[in-house]
């Protein structure tokens, strides 16, 4: 009876805590669709981390052995963006190349809030780079790095990465209205239905390993296994590969990581006042990312005679393709005639290339 009782004794209230926090993340996850793929297991890894003596279980082992076989070793990670590089079609992106300027700009947020949070003291530049990633609304990037400077720091920046992307519908567009008129929210854009060449598509995944590998080596691992999957989907000799990475393995290695990941957060390392900052802070990365590519976008509209809508700026973040999605809403909100969705797509798969390289270059210059 003793034993019966054990668990019941032994729980606190920071367990008690953890309950309401996944049961949000899973209420998040199935009533609200956000992320379910990656909320709902997170969720449930929270629960599983959180019972009182699970650490003593064989079930609690198995996913110690994930940890270190998926995150420590960042299989995970790597093993998603090859899933992520067969969904891409880079081919809005090549018709329109000069939208990889705001898959850059988007990345402001990054830069901007590493400086604040290594200016609180509270953090050391490692982990202050790890938190700034969270901006790039990329949760595999911003396990990668953050797995790479900051274990203990893994849950909460991941969680933050994650819920962030699919708050995307509600935090982008007051930043959007915030910056920009009426007017310039109803430019119009032209498209042209140009095709580009197989050829072309698949030199391309090759020709962006070979720069991003020399310009930021560290990041060869992160752009390679995007651009890896990105090839097996384009060269069409390989359509069960691209297939399985888009299916299979999206599926399994998407409940492993996310089950994982949920698992780091136990009360101890959660609950603390660190944790809040950090995703407070994630907060300002996403806002500053999305208003840097809104900026952006403005200035440029100085200097050139063929205006941009500068909501397609703010789709220069990571959130493929839901970003585009709510920048296509949003300009239709001010001229429902309007159409900038395959601007907008361009620039978030940018986005996509963006945030990898940024992440790269935090992992080489950061010591």
């Amino acid at each position: 009876m003793q034993e019966l009782l054990k668990g019941i004794s032994s729980l606190e209230i920071g367990h008690l805590v953890m309950f309401i926090i996944a049961g949000v993340l899973i209420y998040l996850a199935v009533v609200k669709e956000y992320e379910p793929m990656l909320l709902m297991p997170i969720g449930f890894g929270a629960i599983l981390a959180n019972i009182p003596l699970v650490r003593e279980s064989e079930g609690f082992v198995a996913l110690e052995i994930l940890y270190k076989a998926g995150i420590e070793t960042e299989l995970f990670p790597l093993l998603i963006f090859v899933a992520v590089g067969a969904m891409i079609d880079f081919g809005p992106l090549l018709k329109n190349p000069k939208m990889l300027l705001f898959g850059g700009a988007a990345q402001f947020g990054i830069f901007f809030t590493m400086t604040v949070a290594a200016l609180t003291g509270l953090f050391d530049i490692r982990e202050s780079a790890a938190i700034g990633i969270i901006g790039a609304a990329d949760g595999p990037t911003a396990i990668y790095v953050a797995k790479k400077f900051a274990k203990d720091l893994i849950g909460p920046i991941s969680v933050a990465a994650y819920s962030y992307m699919s708050l995307v519908p509600i935090i982008q567009p007051p930043v959007i209205r915030a910056l920009t008129t009426l007017e310039e929210r109803k430019i119009r854009m032209e498209y042209r239905e140009d095709s580009v060449s197989k050829k072309v598509k698949i030199i391309f995944p090759i020709v962006v390993t070979l720069i991003a590998g020399i310009i930021a080596p560290a990041s060869v691992a992160l752009v390679g296994f995007l651009m890896f999957g990105n090839l097996i989907r384009e060269c069409g000799v390989t359509e069960r590969l691209s297939k399985s990475a888009q299916n299979e393995l999206a599926n399994l290695v998407t409940i492993l990581l996310g089950i994982t990941i949920g698992s780091t957060m136990s009360a101890e390392k959660f609950l603390n006042f660190n944790t809040l900052l950090i995703i407070g802070m994630g907060l300002v990365a996403f806002i500053f990312d999305t208003a840097g590519g809104v900026l952006f976008a403005k200035l440029l509209n100085r200097f050139s005679k063929n205006k941009i809508n500068p909501m397609v700026g703010a789709a220069g973040i990571s959130a493929f393709p839901m970003s585009a999605r709510v920048m296509q809403r949003e300009a239709q909100k001010a001229d429902p005639t309007n159409f900038i969705l395959m601007h907008a797509v361009s620039a978030n798969v940018a986005g996509q290339i963006g945030s990898i390289i940024a992440g790269g270059m935090i992992l080489s210059l950061v010591r």
